[in-house]
């Protein structure tokens, strides 16, 4: 569903109050986290899509890997999940669905989480993901509404990825960034737990289906700020990103987020090729983190580390102005 879709959808629920629920859905954050005790809390969050490449074992990879990442993103340690399957039976064999698990299973088991069970069900188009739960030590949740002014904001993973895929079902991506944008969906965000439990950062979130738009905009929103974003620091995973948006493959979700974008922020700097990068919906994107300038060299040694595909400052945030984003060259 698209953001405003799903907003309408939340607006006409009850509320719930529970003096143990510390992150719900209200703040747009990337899972739940329930207070276990004085010193620990509970993350969850659940994620399941079509398939976006044709490998059984890597669309099982990246749906473990987009699912997960959410734990990391709340700054939480995965440590059990449970399998979601829906598939047509008649059409897809056993083998197939087993390889779409054991690449679920080899992410999952990367970084120490329990796949312990699941539920299955008979639908006309396949459908994988995960129910995960992690924990997360309490002074370490790193909520969408801690951003603060002056906070310089860091992408972990390059844009691009649902233009990318878009372009690999209508058989034009090259060879190159196919191989590419597979191998940065399956890698995990783990790193977000590591930050977290240095205390290194203050909020992050990981960007997915909102694009980085939407994602920073709700953390805006939940902080009470605003963003700037240096056009020209945001990465693509290769130039053959902006020739596709040029020759109209953009997916229905990244066409959505743009038209919400543009109630959101001020957008006049950005050419129209640019704009919808930037409003992409990413599968399995990287972390966009806030970082205190005085922090960024530890954060980049800790990047560094754990490889990740990029560590670039895309911009910061400001105080809170009239559009919750900007952008400037």
């Amino acid at each position: 569903m698209s953001q405003q879709a799903l907003a309408q959808v939340l607006r006409q629920l009850p509320t719930y109050r529970n003096a143990n629920v510390l992150v719900n859905s209200s703040t747009f954050d990337d899972a739940g986290v329930y207070r276990l005790d004085r010193y620990r809390a509970l993350v969850q969050t659940v994620d399941f899509f079509t398939p976006i490449v044709d490998d059984p074992f890597a669309y099982g990879q990246i749906a473990a890997a987009n699912a997960l990442s959410d734990v990391f993103a709340m700054g939480g340690r995965p440590i059990t999940a449970l399998n979601l399957l829906g598939f047509p039976t008649s059409l897809v064999s056993s083998k197939t669905i087993a390889s779409i698990l054991r690449g679920g299973l080899e992410k999952a088991t990367e970084v120490g989480c329990a796949i312990v069970g699941g539920h299955s069900i008979r639908n006309p188009e396949p459908i994988y993901g995960l129910a995960v739960t992690g924990v997360v030590d309490l002074r370490n949740i790193l909520a969408n509404e801690n951003a603060r002014p002056g906070d310089l904001l860091v992408l972990t993973k390059p844009l691009g990825t649902g233009i990318a895929t878009t372009a690999i079902k209508r058989g034009i991506a090259s060879r190159t960034l196919e191989k590419k944008v597979i191998a940065l969906m399956s890698q995990t965000n783990s790193v977000g737990a590591e930050l977290a439990e240095k205390r290194y950062i203050r909020a992050a979130t990981d960007i997915t289906g909102f694009g980085l738009l939407g994602h920073l905009a709700n953390m805006c929103r939940a902080s009470k700020v605003s963003a700037e974003i240096s056009l020209d620091c945001v990465p693509a995973i290769t130039d053959e990103i902006f020739k596709l948006i040029k020759r109209d493959c953009i997916p229905g979700g990244t066409r959505d987020n743009l038209k919400a974008a543009s109630r959101l922020a001020d957008l006049k700097a950005a050419s129209q090729v640019q704009q919808t990068f930037l409003a992409d919906a990413q599968t399995s994107g990287g972390l966009l983190l806030c970082v205190a300038e005085s922090a960024l060299p530890k954060v980049l040694r800790v990047l560094k580390k754990a490889e990740t595909p990029c560590a670039a400052v895309i911009g910061r945030i400001t105080r809170r102005r009239k559009q919750l984003i900007c952008m400037r060259k």
